[in-house]
């Protein structure tokens, strides 16, 4: 077992809970990017990621986290890369899993690049806008392989978005079937049956793991949620570009159920800002994980907070 003895969360009503006490928990933590890009060197992705043991402990412990965000990369975690295997990846997730979890924090597996051959637009940019064909046989491996993990959560897929005039590529739709050429848009009457079409091909294989479903927008708005689905939060991403109308995006859906802000994130100009965001959060009882501990904007440089990287600590109880 990877959890070491974490126990289970599940969702009521508009919280995540225990499932054995029934009592509220208040995820926050950091994203932990890497895994998702970094191309693995003789020994390992983890090692190619700079990633150990002792970087999980010093956030758990000092930063009190008690949840890591770990994007990944589907093309790696089905086929391998170079000379290391879709095994070896899953290995080095496994590994990361523990660090967290033994420091007692959970995992957030976010699908965060399909594949790092096909960029969607200019400046190389690999976050795809829905999903593809292969999604689905990754959520089905993945949800067999850690449906019996209590610290493992999945977020299905990072941010959702319109495709860019310059993306080369057509948008699929969940039968398999790709949309015009025309269409660019992508609206929650595209999202949403993915989303659930992926939350049913994990439930059957893993029917108490919580999920958690980002919105449009670069996942921004929520508005169109919640599903007719169980067990679900609902995950929003927060940068200052994106403005200040946080009740509609995500904040009016808070009120009758469980929202997460998957990302948070911002430079030394924005530390006014992120206390007001993170004050708000803490009021309306929503989670979070920042972004990044070592990708821009940056958390931490030499393990010291940013300006930004400091609020996010303070708010979590540095030691």
């Amino acid at each position: 077992m990877l959890s070491f003895g974490l126990g289970r969360l599940r969702v009521s009503g508009n919280k995540i809970v225990s499932t054995a006490k029934g009592e509220p928990i208040l995820l926050r933590g950091v994203n932990r990017s890497g895994l998702e890009h970094s191309e693995p060197d003789h020994d390992s992705f983890v090692s190619a990621a700079g990633m150990s043991g002792y970087e999980f402990h010093y956030i758990a412990y000092h930063w009190k986290a008690n949840i890591f965000r770990i994007p990944f990369n589907q093309d790696w975690a089905l086929n391998g890369r170079g000379s290391k295997t879709a095994d070896d990846y899953l290995r080095d997730i496994d590994r990361v899993i523990g660090w967290a979890a033994c420091q007692g924090a959970y995992t957030l597996l976010d699908l965060q690049w399909l594949d790092m051959d096909h960029s969607f637009g200019a400046g190389r940019q690999f976050v795809a806008p829905l999903p593809n064909p292969e999604t689905p046989r990754l959520w089905k491996m993945l949800a067999q392989r850690y449906k019996d993990e209590p610290a493992v959560m999945f977020d299905l897929l990072n941010e959702p978005h319109d495709r860019a005039d310059d993306d080369p590529y057509l948008l699929y739709k969940p039968d398999g079937s790709q949309y015009p050429a025309d269409q660019r848009r992508v609206t929650m009457a595209e999202w949403k049956p993915w989303a659930e079409l992926l939350i049913d091909t994990i439930r059957a294989e893993a029917p108490e793991t919580l999920i958690f479903v980002s919105g449009t927008n670069w996942a921004y708005d929520l508005r169109g949620f919640p599903l007719q689905r169980s067990n679900v939060v609902y995950s929003t991403h927060i940068y200052p570009a994106k403005g200040r109308d946080w009740d509609g995006a995500f904040g009016d859906l808070s009120l009758v159920a469980p929202v997460f802000a998957g990302e948070i994130g911002g430079q030394a100009g924005d530390v006014r800002w992120g206390r007001k965001l993170l004050d708000y959060l803490t009021e309306r009882g929503i989670g979070w994980t920042a972004w990044s501990m070592f990708d821009e904007p940056q958390l931490v440089q030499r393990f010291r907070p940013t300006e930004f990287g400091r609020v996010v600590a303070e708010q979590m109880g540095l030691r």
